[in-house]
């Protein structure tokens, strides 16, 4: 596949103050040959070297055909500051374009005969055609490079501002953390004083309950020893006996009643300590 490329030449002239004429070079690079185009403003000029050709040159140099052309590109394409231009009269109107360059120490000169355009009208538009599609093509690409740069810019500052909130959301979800897990040390160790008091009022409760039982106990066997003695008795006494005995059953119903409110709050004591348990499971697995 074809490349194109246009330089513009200064040639030294000693006429000239700038330092050298200009010339325009419009090459087409192929596989296997070239095709240049050169103008000086009002005349044209052009060189089409056949393949025969090419290889012809490339074989003097001792070189392949792809690397004749890209070192000919390389000078025709861009100016190179230490090689040497020149554009001389070949006669009938005919030029030559030469050019010199280093090679392995040594200075070496290619040039080749540039035929006068019989049409340098047309040479000189179809020069500055390309030159306008070329330009055209280039502030496309500098627009969209433009735009591509400007869409990266701001991506990268909201990005910044993303990484920022980023942050602070960060900070802000670890500092209520801490300030839940504060929170739960501190119900859980209000928690344990409450049960550790419930479970102390529940000791005493046994005990006095148990104290209570024994004291029982050892009324009702003095009753069975006396039975014997006094079955002469009449029957009021017995039913006073009961009647005390009932109360005495009464007296001790409250102690009771007491006791099963307590472990019904113990219950729900419980209950609630299994609850903060759960909850507290995986909180710290989302800690970890």
């Amino acid at each position: 596949m074809e490349r194109y490329s246009c330089s513009k030449l200064l040639i030294p002239n000693n006429d000239s103050a700038n330092g050298g004429e200009p010339i325009f070079v419009k090459a087409t690079w192929f596989p296997t040959h070239f095709h240049l185009a050169i103008t000086d403003g009002q005349t044209a000029w052009h060189c089409h070297p056949s393949e025969e050709e090419v290889n012809q040159r490339a074989a003097q140099w001792d070189l392949p055909v792809s690397e004749y052309l890209h070192l000919s590109e390389r000078y025709l394409a861009l100016q190179q500051p230490r090689s040497l231009y020149a554009f001389d009269d070949a006669g009938d109107g005919h030029k030559r374009l030469s050019w010199t360059f280093e090679r392995e120490g040594m200075t070496l000169l290619w040039r080749w005969k540039c035929m006068h355009s019989p049409d340098s009208k047309q040479s000189n538009v179809q020069i500055l055609d390309f030159l306008m599609s070329s330009n055209i093509n280039l502030s496309l690409d500098m627009f969209i490079y433009m735009h591509v740069q400007d869409k990266v810019v701001r991506e990268n500052e909201l990005f910044e501002k993303m990484k920022v909130e980023a942050e602070k959301c960060l900070m802000q979800s670890e500092r209520i953390a801490n300030e839940r897990v504060e929170f739960e040390s501190e119900i859980y160790a209000k928690f344990l004083g409450v049960l550790n008091s419930k479970k102390s009022k529940l000791r005493e409760l046994r005990d006095k309950l148990s104290k209570q039982e024994n004291s029982e106990k050892s009324p009702q066997e003095e009753d069975t020893d006396k039975t014997e003695s006094f079955d002469e008795e009449s029957d009021e006494e017995p039913q006073k006996d009961i009647s005390s005995s009932s109360k005495g059953v009464m007296a001790n119903k409250p102690s009771r009643l007491c006791i099963s409110q307590l472990l019904c709050g113990m219950s729900n004591v419980y209950i609630l300590h299994r609850l903060l348990i759960c909850m507290r499971k995986p909180l710290h697995a989302t800690a970890n």
